[in-house]
């Protein structure tokens, strides 16, 4: 049963809302906190840029795999006990980081906290979308990315001034999220669900229920969305301004980005009341173009600020658009699965990227301006796709 509020899209008094927007908050711990403190991660144990790139893609690797088996659990056991389970794990071994000994010691520890990562991401899109229903889901979970993006646009700042210290501070920071595992303990409510088949059974009919063509195209833009996101934007930049900009003002130009995707994220409830859903992806992907052609072109601050606010805008646009729509299009019973599977897409991005790009430019011999041109390229095509597909819908 959805929470229906009186004077308000977004129902601000609800614990389910409050431990929600909680846990979505300390996501951003994840990667943008530890991406202007790459290049110093590199220096310390003597790496190469691909190397020190998996400190971004192996955080996620795990959880490609494992995110229909949170799926499972979350459908079966509740969405309460996974998320509380994965803030804890998230908290506990990226907090314990800051202690590794050596680099190996560190990728090992990041690779299993992508679980409690998997975690968080697949349960608290899933909770918001057993309670909430139809224009008032889709602002609530553009309340909720734009909460993602308002702790994403701080944390890179936090992180270069933090990493300016000594390599391992930024990684103590993550012990927050155990005090946070305790509060959505105490104060979430199981949401109401259906109970779905088991095992082989649920995996069989949750598979026919989300593979459609639909689904599966909605597949597609969330991975295009992270891959080219976090290979541009948390891998690629950093590198590509670190001859022109410290790490602080690296951070200052990912908080631009992020601020300006919470601003795009918190208007999509208000927009969906006036276009469709492939609507706003394809405004997303042109935004995307527009800031990644500018970053290929020129390295010059004001317009690489520019270039960070049209970055940002697409990510605020695209990412709740498409969880609205997943929402929409999947039964109850098996929602949880079908955001996993989102998650595994959201991962499979999240870690090709990096590693893609950071290979290209390094072993290739590439360069990061003609991968940014090139991702710009790709952005403005998939709007024009994306823009045809609605217009025929």
């Amino acid at each position: 049963m959805s929470e229906i509020p009186t004077r308000s899209d977004v129902p601000w008094r609800s614990r389910t809302v409050q431990a929600v927007l909680l846990s979505t908050a300390l996501a951003p711990l994840g990667v943008p906190l530890i991406s202007p403190a790459l290049p110093v991660i590199r220096d310390t144990f003597a790496l190469t840029e691909a190397q020190a790139s998996l400190i971004v893609s192996g955080y996620f690797v795990v959880g490609i795999v494992l995110s229909p088996f949170v799926g499972v659990l979350a459908d079966r056991i509740g969405r309460k006990r996974v998320l509380v389970a994965g803030l804890g794990t998230f908290g506990l071994l990226g907090g314990a980081i800051a202690f590794a000994p050596s680099f190996e010691v560190v990728l090992a520890l990041r690779v299993i906290q992508g679980t409690g990562a998997a975690a968080i991401f697949i349960t608290t899109v899933t909770i918001l979308g057993d309670t909430f229903e139809g224009p008032q889901r889709t602002a609530v979970l553009g309340v909720n990315i734009a909460v993602l993006s308002a702790t994403a646009a701080l944390f890179p700042v936090l992180g270069g001034f933090l990493v300016a210290l000594a390599w391992f501070a930024p990684f103590l920071t993550y012990f927050v999220a155990i005090p946070a595992a305790l509060f959505v303990f105490v104060s979430l409510e199981e949401p109401v669900h259906t109970s779905p088949g088991h095992g082989v059974t649920y995996l069989r009919d949750a598979f026919v229920a989300i593979t459609t063509l639909p689904t599966l195209a909605l597949f597609g833009v969330t991975f295009l969305t992270e891959f080219l996101a976090f290979g541009v934007i948390f891998t690629a930049l950093p590198f590509l301004l670190e001859p022109v900009l410290t790490p602080v003002l690296v951070g200052g130009v990912l908080l631009a980005a992020e601020a300006t995707s919470m601003v795009a994220a918190s208007s999509t409830g208000r927009l969906a009341r006036k276009v469709s859903s492939l609507q706003m992806i394809a405004i997303g992907f042109a935004c995307y173009g527009v800031g990644f052609l500018m970053f290929g072109f020129t390295t010059l601050i004001w317009a690489v600020v520019i270039a960070a606010l049209f970055s940002g805008a697409g990510i605020g646009l695209l990412l709740p658009s498409v969880d609205a729509a997943l929402s929409d299009r999947t039964d109850q019973e098996y929602r949880a699965g079908a955001f996993s599977l989102r998650n595994s897409t959201t991962f499979s991005g999240r870690f090709a990227g990096p590693i893609t790009f950071a290979g290209l430019a390094g072993t290739a011999g590439f360069g990061y301006t003609s991968l940014l041109i090139v991702s710009g390229a790709v952005s403005v095509g998939a709007a024009i796709l994306t823009g045809l597909a609605a217009s025929q819908s």
